[in-house]
């Protein structure tokens, strides 16, 4: 399989033509990584505001909708990850990802915390390690597609985070739409920053891409123990979505 770099010029004139979606405007400076992420399923579990929030270092705060905090599990498939200008190389740009993540707020900023990301690939894990300061974390991972369904598997395999494992099936089961402001969707899905503590300071990571192409979903878990590392239980149904591809840019994280 040969992989081709789109030209740089190209991919950030075609998503940066696009913000209206965007609460505020993406950052003045050159963005400096592109990723595409396909096949997402969003799966979210509510829970009390203060069971996550003591989950979360100083000063970030948890932010809620409608009264409860949520906290997801998002497998998917990377590809076509590369620094700007940088061709696509085959073992580096397109390998499995499994996030753990909640949603924050520091002042008037709010965006994506993340408890984990498992991947599959060992250089991506120590690179995003010593880059982004984020909690990734070596795993063996799989998934094949079955028609409109992906049948996707985790097992951790690294000693810095608690076991973890995932087997699920998932697969769209609406028409895709965009999510609305004010939605639970919205809240969810349209968050343009990570935000993140390392060594006293936090982290801030900006990133833009499209309006989400969402649909409803469908899933089926087989084993989900992925949040048990933070002593949370999930309960009841979750609140899926799926994204079948969107295109992102990225700039570099720098503290605040």
């Amino acid at each position: 399989m040969t992989f081709r770099a789109r030209n740089p010029g190209k991919v950030s004139h075609h998503l940066l033509k696009q913000v209206d979606h965007r609460s505020y405007p993406p950052p003045r400076g050159p963005w400096v990584m592109t990723q595409t992420w396909e096949e997402l399923l969003f799966a979210h579990w509510s829970f009390a505001p203060e069971q996550v929030q003591a989950l979360l270092p100083e000063p970030l705060k948890i932010d809620t909708f409608d009264g409860k905090a949520w906290v997801a599990v998002v497998p998917f498939l990377m590809t076509g990850v590369r620094p700007r200008f940088c061709p696509a190389v085959p073992f580096l740009s397109r390998f499995l990802e499994l996030n753990v993540r909640t949603y924050v707020r520091l002042g008037d900023a709010s965006g994506v915390f993340f408890f984990s990301l498992d991947a599959e690939n060992p250089v991506a894990v120590e690179v995003a390690r010593a880059w982004f300061h984020l909690p990734y974390m070596n795993a063996f991972m799989q998934m094949a597609s079955m028609g409109l369904h992906q049948v996707y598997q985790s097992q951790r395999r690294d000693k810095r985070g608690g076991e973890a494992e995932l087997s699920v099936s998932y697969f769209p089961a609406g028409e895709p739409f965009q999510a609305q402001p004010g939605s639970l969707e919205h809240f969810l899905t349209e968050r343009y920053c990570l935000l993140t503590e390392h060594e006293g300071s936090i982290i801030r990571g900006d990133i833009h891409h499209i309006a989400w192409p969402l649909q409803e979903a469908e899933a089926r878990f087989t084993t989900n123990t992925m949040l048990e590392p933070l002593g949370l239980k999930p309960e009841g149904e979750p609140h899926l979505l799926y994204s079948k591809r969107i295109e992102t840019i990225e700039w570099a994280p720098r503290r605040l």
